[in-house]
C-alpha cells in the first residue's frame, strides 16, 4: 500500500520542534527577515560614518588603489578598513548590551536569544560582534559566508541557525513570541 500524503507532525511550534529546550510558543525569525536586518544595520553604520568622515572613508573602502600610491597611502586604507571594522563592532556589541539586538532587528522584531529562550548576559555580545565581522571581508564574506548562513538559518538540518547561532548557542527568535521574562529584558 502507498503511503499516506499526509504528514502528521507533533505538536507545537517550529522552535519546540528542533530545539528541545525551547519555551512553549517560541517562533524561529525567518532567514530573510535576518538577512534584511543584517543589511539594514550595515547602511547604517556605512551612513553614520560616511556622516562623521564627509564620505572620505566609505569612498575608499574599495579604493584599492590607494595600495599602489605609496606607504602613506597605503596606511590610509588599512585605516579606514580598521575604522569600518571597529565600527560595526562597536555597533553590534553595545546595541546588543543596551537593547538585547541590533536596530534593524529590533525594527524587524527579532530576537537573538540563548537555545531556552532566555535573554543574553552582557559578556556573549562581544564574541558575536567579533564573529560576525566575517561577512565584512570583501566578496568571501557576503558570498561563501554570508551565502552559507543563509541557507542554513532555512534549514532543518542545522536547526534554522546560522555557524555564529550554533558557536554561540543562540537563537534568533520572533520577539513577540517569548516568555514574558525575556521580553521585558529586551528594550
Amino acid at each position: 500500500m502507498a503511503e499516506s500524503p499526509v504528514t502528521i507532525v507533533k505538536g507545537g511550534t517550529l522552535a519546540q520542534n528542533v530545539l528541545a529546550s525551547a519555551p512553549e510558543g517560541m517562533l524561529i525569525a525567518p532567514a530573510w527577515k535576518r538577512v534584511a536586518a543584517f543589511a539594514l544595520d550595515t547602511v547604517i553604520i556605512s551612513v553614520v560614518l560616511s556622516f562623521f568622515t564627509a564620505g572620505q572613508l566609505t569612498g575608499n573602502l574599495f579604493n584599492a588603489d590607494m595600495l599602489l600610491e605609496g606607504g602613506r597611502y597605503s596606511a590610509a586604507f588599512l585605516m579606514n578598513w580598521f575604522v569600518f571594522f571597529a565600527a560595526f563592532y562597536l555597533y553590534f556589541k553595545y546595541t546588543g548590551q543596551s537593547m538585547g539586538r541590533s536596530l534593524a532587528q529590533r525594527g524587524f522584531r527579532i530576537a537573538i536569544v540563548h537555545d531556552n529562550g532566555t535573554a543574553l548576559d552582557q559578556h556573549h555580545w562581544g564574541p558575536r560582534a567579533v564573529a560576525k565581522m566575517v561577512y565584512l571581508v570583501p566578496f568571501v564574506g557576503a558570498l561563501w559566508f554570508g551565502l552559507r548562513d543563509t541557507f542554513n538559518a532555512q534549514s532543518k538540518e542545522a536547526e534554522y541557525r546560522t555557524t555564529i547561532d550554533r558557536k554561540h548557542h543562540t537563537v534568533a527568535a520572533v520577539d513577540w513570541s517569548l516568555p514574558s521574562e525575556t521580553r521585558l529584558r529586551l528594550r
